[in-house]
């Protein structure tokens, strides 16, 4: 693959943590629209060179930031129906204000191979011992008014505070249904193995028929697809199982198909980025029934990213540090067992990318925080590859946090590919530069990259977003 480098060029700055950025065309008019969801409860768009309130939700999201300012709640996914232009809908996934809770477990996980103890534990007393609540809702811009909320799709109970996903929400233009990316429901390890429980809803790449009308008043709040109503049960499919986390899903045009590109963010080792063509989702209703026959269900054409028994292409490991020789850390396989039984059934990765890398050429990860198909002629050397991102690459000689670009390709004979690093302008001098996001305009010709200056949601106006342009081009930032 050929070595790139790109500019950064500023499109807004002195922003809230910018978790989405999408683009729509409004009802009325004529300009596809850049917006910017941030995880506070804010969406702007630019229009007409400044930057506009388009929605404020600020009061309907759970109160961020209370160990330490680190959060991965808030709100989490916008996506805009195919037809907004003409109906003005459009999707919301957020943690909700007022929902919460104690937490699944006391304290923290770490599965200890010797003790079947810790490799089997159950959520129990869900009613009472969890984290927070997401809510999945449908809005409506009026013709000549304020967005307003139109229905509630799903309230999901969530044992942790972690690993809701983040740009969960988009639209398949394969289906035209919304398809909801989400986690495993946090801690480390899952603790509860919910991303291999075909009745767990955490752990999942969900379907939504959002065309069923159901229009369930107040909807319970759930964790397992059997608590569900039967309306809402019919409108969901399972696409993929074997979520750790995951930042929203990615559809390239090739000939008369789609690939799909999704990435499951690492435990210990390893940041993964997988593609897939061909899928059969599952039907929420016949896992439901076979559940109830306590029957085995046909999981062929189900995609598997294989958590938690595998991290990308590793049994999933546990690292005990030597501290006198880091060389000789000792390296444990967590669930021998479950690594077994998916070994066969799992997808392998694409591309994978390593937590610590010492090769020239590569770097070291923290979190995969982005997955974009690139179509356009912008930047040419990119162009019908896959673009990813990660938080902060792990450098000894940099005194300051950066995160990473780099990119990949599907090879024609559907082995797994190499990934190379994108160079990028510097624009930040001693200020560290976290990379949050990465979102794509509707026909995925342009890339937009959301940058935060601190890790902490409660550091506030430290965002900015740019867009990926060919390395000579410049513009002005709103």
């Amino acid at each position: 693959m050929m070595k790139v480098k790109i500019g950064l060029q500023p499109i807004v700055s002195r922003i809230n943590l910018p978790t989405v950025l999408k683009t729509a065309i409004l009802p009325g008019d004529s300009m596809e629209r850049l917006f910017i969801a941030t995880q506070l409860g804010e969406i702007f768009y630019i229009g007409n060179g400044d930057l506009r309130t388009f929605l404020d939700i600020r009061a309907r999201v759970i109160k961020l930031g209370g160990s330490g300012g680190y959060d991965e709640r808030g709100l989490l996914g916008l996506a805009f129906h195919p037809g907004f232009y003409y109906n003005g809908l459009f999707y919301l996934h957020y943690s909700a204000a007022g929902t919460q809770g104690p937490g699944a477990l006391p304290g923290g996980f770490t599965p200890d191979p010797c003790n079947p103890e810790t490799l089997n534990l159950r959520w129990t007393n869900r009613e009472t011992q969890y984290d927070h609540i997401d809510t999945v809702e449908e809005w409506i811009l009026p013709s000549n008014g304020q967005p307003r909320i139109r229905r509630t799709l799903l309230h999901l109970r969530r044992p942790f505070s972690n690993h809701n996903g983040v740009n969960s929400l988009n639209f398949s233009p394969e289906t035209g249904k919304l398809v909801l990316t989400t986690g495993d429901g946090g801690s480390g390890y899952d603790p509860f193995n919910l991303s291999q429980d075909d009745m767990e809803i955490a752990g999942k790449i969900i379907e939504i028929d959002v065309a069923k009308n159901t229009f369930i008043n107040n909807p319970p709040a759930v964790t397992r697809f059997h608590e569900l109503p039967l309306p809402a049960q019919e409108t969901l499919t399972v696409m993929a199982k074997g979520v750790r986390n995951i930042p929203g899903i990615s559809f390239q045009r090739y000939n008369n198909q789609y690939i799909k590109f999704v990435g499951n963010v690492g435990q210990e080792l390893v940041e993964s980025i997988f593609s897939f063509v061909h899928y059969k989702p599952i039907p929420v209703t016949q896992l439901v029934q076979a559940s109830n026959r306590n029957s085995r269900m046909n999981h062929e054409g189900l995609i598997n990213l294989g958590w938690r028994g595998w991290e990308g292409d590793f049994p999933t490991m546990i690292l005990n540090g030597c501290s006198a020789n880091p060389a000789l850390d000792k390296k444990d396989i967590a669930f021998f067992n479950e690594a077994v039984k998916t070994s066969v059934r799992r997808l392998p990765p694409l591309t994978s990318y390593l937590h610590k890398d010492q090769r020239p050429d590569k770097f070291g990860g923290t979190a995969l925080t982005g997955v974009q198909a690139y179509m356009g002629n912008g930047i040419p050397a990119l162009t019908g590859s896959v673009v990813f991102t990660d938080l902060a690459q792990k450098k000894e000689s940099q005194r300051q946090n950066r995160g990473v670009l780099a990119y990949t390709r599907v090879r024609t004979d559907g082995k797994p590919n190499d990934y190379r690093v994108i160079e990028t302008d510097d624009h930040y001098g001693s200020q560290s530069a976290y990379y949050v996001s990465l979102g794509s305009n509707l026909n995925q010709t342009r890339l937009y990259l959301g940058v935060h200056g601190s890790m902490k949601v409660t550091d506030f106006n430290q965002g900015a977003v740019f867009e990926l342009v060919g390395h000579q081009d410049r513009g002005p930032m709103y």
